[in-house]
C-alpha cells in the first residue's frame, strides 16, 4: 500500500476527481478527510466507512479562509498529523467571450478555483512544517492552466495561477522535504461537463490525440503517484494527464 499510516486531505472529494481520489487512497491505505458542500460527499463517507476504510466528511467552503484554517487544525488535533493535501475543490466556467464576462463571475471563478487552492495549500505547509517537514501537497490544476481556450479566460487564469503557485511553492518547500506538485487533467468525464451538448462533447473529444475523454479514475491515479514516495524526487511540476493535448 502506497498511502499507509498517512493522513490526507482531499477538498471537493464529493463526486468526480475528487471521489476517486478517495476511494483510490483508502485503497492505499491512507486516512482521508473528505471536504465539500455537497451531501454527497457525507454518503460517500458513509459509504467507505460502512466498509472498513478509515473516512470521514467535513463540510468546509474553500473560499473561506477560516473554515480552512480549522480544518487543517481539526485534522492535525485528531489524527495527530497531516501527511498529503489534494487541493481539488473547483468549479468550472460557461464558455463567454470577455466583454460579457461579469465580474462576479470573475471572482468566484479566481476565489474557489485559485484562492481556494492557496488557503489548502497555506495551512497544511504551515501543519507540515510544524511536524518537523516531509508531507505532500498535490494541487488540481488543468490542461487549460498551459493553452488558452476561447470563452475560458477566468478558468484559463486561475488554473495558470495554480500552475504557477506550484513551482514557487515547490522551490519553497523543497529543502524541507515537503513536495508540492499539481496534476494537469484535459476535460475528463465527470458531473462538471454532464451538462453539455453532444456536439460540445464531441469537439473538446476531438482536442484530445489519445481519442476520448479522460477518466476520473485515470487523474486519481495521478495524483496518488505525486502524493507517494514513488515521486520523491518531483518538485514544483505540473504533471500533464491530459491525452495528448497540450503536445500539439
Amino acid at each position: 500500500m502506497k498511502l499507509k499510516n498517512r493522513v490526507a486531505i482531499v477538498t471537493g472529494g464529493a463526486s468526480g476527481i475528487g471521489a476517486a481520489t478517495v476511494r483510490r487512497f483508502v485503497a492505499e491505505g491512507a486516512t482521508v478527510v473528505l471536504t465539500d458542500l455537497s451531501e454527497r460527499g457525507e454518503l460517500l463517507a458513509h459509504e467507505l466507512a460502512g466498509a472498513g476504510h478509515a473516512v470521514r466528511f467535513s463540510r468546509v467552503d474553500v473560499t473561506r479562509e477560516h473554515e480552512v484554517r480549522e480544518l487543517v487544525a481539526a485534522v492535525a488535533l485528531e489524527f495527530g498529523q497531516l501527511d498529503i493535501m489534494v487541493a481539488n475543490a473547483g468549479i468550472a466556467q460557461q464558455a463567454l467571450p470577455v466583454e460579457s464576462l461579469t465580474s462576479e463571475a470573475w471572482h468566484q471563478m479566481l476565489d474557489v478555483n485559485l484562492t481556494g487552492v492557496f488557503f489548502s495549500n497555506k495551512y497544511a505547509i504551515a501543519q507540515m512544517k510544524r511536524q518537523g517537514g516531509g508531507g505532500a501537497v498535490v494541487n488540481i490544476a488543468s490542461v487549460l492552466g498551459h493553452v488558452g481556450r476561447p470563452g475560458a479566460t477566468a478558468y484559463n487564469a486561475a488554473k495558470g495561477g495554480v500552475v504557477n503557485m506550484t513551482r514557487s511553492l515547490g522551490v519553497a518547500c523543497a529543502k524541507e522535504g515537503i513536495r508540492v506538485n499539481a496534476v494537469c487533467p484535459g476535460f475528463i468525464e465527470t458531473p462538471l461537463i454532464a451538462g453539455a451538448s453532444d456536439e460540445s462533447l464531441a469537439q473538446v473529444t476531438g482536442l484530445h490525440p489519445i481519442g476520448r475523454l479522460g477518466r476520473a479514475e485515470e487523474i486519481a491515479a495521478a495524483i496518488t503517484f505525486l502524493a507517494s514516495d514513488d515521486a520523491s524526487f518531483m518538485a514544483g511540476a505540473s504533471l500533464m494527464v491530459d491525452g495528448g493535448y497540450a503536445a500539439q
